[in-house]
């Protein structure tokens, strides 16, 4: 079998599944999208994804789009180092958690990125070519548009800062009633995966609001120690490692 994976290194969504690949040992092909130059909404990509986001994945040409699918699907494809649990409760709490991470996180955390990691490259566009970028766009035309080449207020800062300090809490309480340290127990599922690079993107704008939680530190913890964490998260993988102006904001 082979796997290709259309991703982009600084994708939250791509990291979750570059993450399965490596804990699995699965090898795979990557090719890398430059989202910024509109990579993703170009014809051919489109054929493969009309959602024009990424990751896809090409699997002996099966196209499979969606993080969370993805990663359920090489699960099941793949089970060896399952992320899996066997027990259906188990497997129906997973998806409960891995549902949330899409709802609350994995969304809050854009605003945050693309109001400090990605407006002045936006800024630096014509009005112009800042809206047929943005009507470009079939999942993320409201939100660019909204966002729109100001930024967004501090009101929907302070909205998703406050949803992603939820979904901490979530997490922490998720932990504390499973008996951790992951968030269904002592194995880490692909709840604890999907959760994952919300957190690794606070951490590197410098906002990690967890510290006084200290079974979601101990968890981050224990994610970055995961084998497959290092090679997910190679260089260019970290928005501060792509954007100079964010380095200060880790000091």
């Amino acid at each position: 079998m082979t796997f290709k994976l259309y991703n982009a290194p600084q994708s939250t969504c791509s990291q979750r599944v570059r993450f399965v690949f490596n804990a699995k040992r699965l090898p795979f092909e990557e090719i890398k999208l430059n989202l910024l130059e509109g990579d993703q909404l170009k014809h051919d990509y489109l054929k493969l994804n009309p959602n024009g986001v990424v990751p896809t994945l090409d699997h002996d040409g099966q196209i499979i789009i969606d993080s969370t699918v993805i990663t359920e699907y090489l699960d099941e494809v793949e089970p060896d180092r399952s992320f899996t649990p066997h027990s259906p409760v188990m497997r129906a709490q997973m998806r409960t958690l891995m549902h949330f991470m899409d709802e609350m996180p994995a969304a809050a955390v854009r605003v945050p990125t693309f109001n400090m990691a990605f407006l002045p490259s936006f800024q630096k566009m014509s009005r112009e070519a800042f809206v047929a970028m943005a009507e470009s766009k079939p999942l993320r035309r409201e939100f660019m548009l909204t966002m729109s080449q100001t930024g967004f207020p501090k009101s929907e800062m302070d909205a998703a800062l406050a949803r992603l300090r939820r979904s901490y809490e979530r997490m922490d309480s998720e932990i504390a009633k499973s008996g951790g340290p992951w968030l269904l127990g002592t194995e880490i599922t692909l709840a604890d995966v999907a959760g994952m690079p919300a957190l690794v993107r606070m951490d590197d704008l410098g906002l990690a609001d967890w510290q006084d939680l200290s079974r979601v530190v101990k968890w981050f913890e224990s994610i970055r120690a995961h084998t497959a964490f290092e090679p997910t998260y190679y260089h260019g993988s970290l928005l501060s490692e792509r954007f100079p102006h964010l380095r200060p904001k880790r000091d």
